[in-house]
């Protein structure tokens, strides 16, 4: 018995060896796939959308938290604009105020705007601050209304098959971006500083307005000229009429699968946004599946990414 029960541990630690060895190989594999990508990112500014299933799970909360401080410790600015529908109608929720959506945005009234700006400006951004700041990272939360960064207006939607042309609905304070005042993002982008955004603007007479984070997001992308927007979602990525995902397009290839109806429904937002930011200056977007551990530093670090990557081709210049 004792013969065989050493013979046991031996094979034990044979295989706890091979499988220590296997699992050095693959992070040695990993980091020499990693080291050319840091090299090309270094000191460059990479913009990340926060929202859906990565701010709830707390695997996903804690994966993304250490991507971030990663990303700023090998020499990245990134810059996380954050959401956070599914907080705000909880709490409107346990207030009993009601509330609607016209086209996928939410009716924001007085009171609404009260809880959106608590919400977001407060509660949802700390929490991601405290986060980042846990996992060894100097997070500090802004709102757009912090130093001017985000000027907004109200946002006006056009009703569909009216026949007043400038006939609009009124969705109350939910807005727009008119302009991004960069200064306090210098600032930050050349410290130790991890800016996190909640996204909330105003206008020139102090109204204060609830913004799609997406399009904040991207605004601040374009302005900065980002090497990157990276946009985190529900699903696994653009797919075609297959269900196959879609990766390397241009922007050609995106405006034709828009025009067939393969982009469509709630992905297309996502889509222009992303697609508006290539436009504009930002050298790629991709719109990541952030149901994935370490999704962020999967698309930056590895030559397979995750997701739907977007970029300007030379075919686009034409």
């Amino acid at each position: 018995m004792q013969t065989a029960s050493k013979a046991q541990y031996m094979l034990t630690d044979r295989i706890d060896m091979s499988l220590s060895l296997s699992n050095a190989k693959n992070i040695a594999k990993v980091l020499t796939e990693s080291l050319p990508y840091i090299q090309k990112f270094t000191g460059r500014t990479i913009v990340v959308k926060y929202g859906g299933n990565a701010m709830i799970d707390e695997a996903l909360k804690q994966s993304f938290a250490r991507d971030i401080v990663l990303m700023k410790l090998v020499g990245i600015n990134p810059i996380v604009v954050h959401g956070g529908g599914p907080q705000i109608g909880s709490l409107l929720q346990r207030l009993n105020i009601e509330s609607s959506f016209i086209d996928g945005l939410r009716v924001t009234d007085d009171q609404t705007m009260d809880v959106v700006e608590m919400v977001l400006g407060g509660l949802v951004n700390k929490q991601i601050v405290a986060l980042l700041n846990k996992n060894q990272g100097k997070a500090v939360g802004i709102s757009g209304k912090d130093g001017n960064l985000i000027s907004a207006r109200k946002l006006k939607i056009k009703r569909k098959g009216s026949a007043a042309a400038d006939e609009g609905i009124d969705i109350g304070q939910v807005g727009e971006v008119v302009s991004i005042n960069t200064k306090i993002l210098d600032v930050m982008k050349d410290s130790d500083f991890i800016p996190v955004i909640a996204p909330i603007g105003a206008d020139s007479d102090g109204a204060t307005f609830n913004i799609n984070a997406d399009s904040v997001a991207g605004e601040i992308a374009s302005v900065l000229g980002a090497e990157k927007l990276i946009l985190l979602t529900n699903i696994a990525g653009v797919q075609d009429k297959k269900g196959n995902v879609l990766t390397g397009l241009s922007i050609k290839q995106v405006d034709k699968l828009i025009a067939d109806k393969t982009i469509h429904g709630g992905m297309l937002p996502k889509v222009e946004c992303a697609l508006n930011a290539v436009k504009n200056g930002v050298r790629s977007a991709t719109i990541v599946d952030g149901r994935v551990e370490h999704a962020v530093l999967l698309e930056i670090f590895t030559d397979e990414g995750v997701g739907t990557l977007i970029s300007k081709s030379p075919l686009d210049k034409n």
